[in-house]
């Protein structure tokens, strides 16, 4: 049983590695699942461009941004959305709430940005899993088995977060219950603890996703709104691609 390097500090590093593609392709499906079914006009995903989250997604206009230069369409502050006041149909966070150093301020802009019903998915590394336990028992001995950046947050202290943004939890779901090893190996043959872990303790996967709708009270929608106003000029760092249709 083969280990990679004890300490990984970039969550999209560890992504490439055994353990993180395990987590990388649970989510991906996920995401698929859920992106599908949400339509609208505007979709984003902030941060981790190594997951295509908005891949099924049929919305003619979608931006994947980071904090970074890479391979997305805008490079912005995760703080600071570039985009107009209830304009975004869906947006999608992939563990950014964990890495950024004010994941308040984040979920703000997110609540700022989503139209009246629009929704909110994100996902998180659980703490409350065999693969949080070896990650405190590895920070004791000073080694991380998961990336050392960021700060986990538990499913029920975000859902505490989302509700004081006026966002209710629609979905919730939990995967990824094989044991925390870096061994492609052993990955592959995890289908018995899948299966175990969904029936028997549904709560303790390494990984968590939530699909939330943002609330607004005394409002009713009666339709559609064309003519709405996307993009915050001043706010975009860099534009690296054209939206894509």
């Amino acid at each position: 049983m083969s280990e990679a390097r004890d300490t990984i500090i970039d969550l999209g590093a560890w992504l490439a590695q055994p353990a993180g593609a395990y987590i990388r392709a649970w989510e991906q499906s996920q995401f698929d699942l859920l992106a599908a079914d949400i339509f609208g006009y505007h979709a984003v995903q902030v941060g981790l461009p190594q997951i295509n989250a908005l891949s099924t997604n049929r919305m003619p206009h979608r931006w994947r941004t980071d904090s970074k230069w890479s391979a997305v369409d805008l490079v912005h502050d995760f703080t600071e959305l570039p985009f107009d006041s209830q304009s975004i149909d869906l947006v999608v966070l992939p563990h950014i709430l964990e890495l950024a150093k004010e994941p308040h301020q984040v979920l703000r802009e997110v609540e700022r940005v989503l139209i009246p019903e629009g929704r909110l998915i994100v996902s998180g590394l659980n703490r409350a899993s065999l693969w949080g336990a070896r990650q405190t028992f590895g920070r004791a001995m000073g080694s991380h088995f998961l990336p050392e950046e960021g700060e986990f947050i538990s499913p029920s202290r975000l859902k505490d977060w989302l509700k004081l943004m006026n966002m209710e939890v629609a979905q919730t779901r939990f995967g990824c219950y094989a044991f925390p090893v870096n061994s492609e190996a052993w990955l592959t043959t995890s289908s018995m603890m899948e299966n175990l872990g969904k029936r028997w303790w549904p709560y303790f996967g390494a990984v968590y996703m939530f699909e939330a709708v943002k609330r607004v009270r005394g409002m009713h929608l009666v339709g559609p709104v064309l003519k709405r106003k996307r993009m915050r000029r001043g706010s975009v760092i860099a534009l690296a691609n054209k939206s894509k249709n």
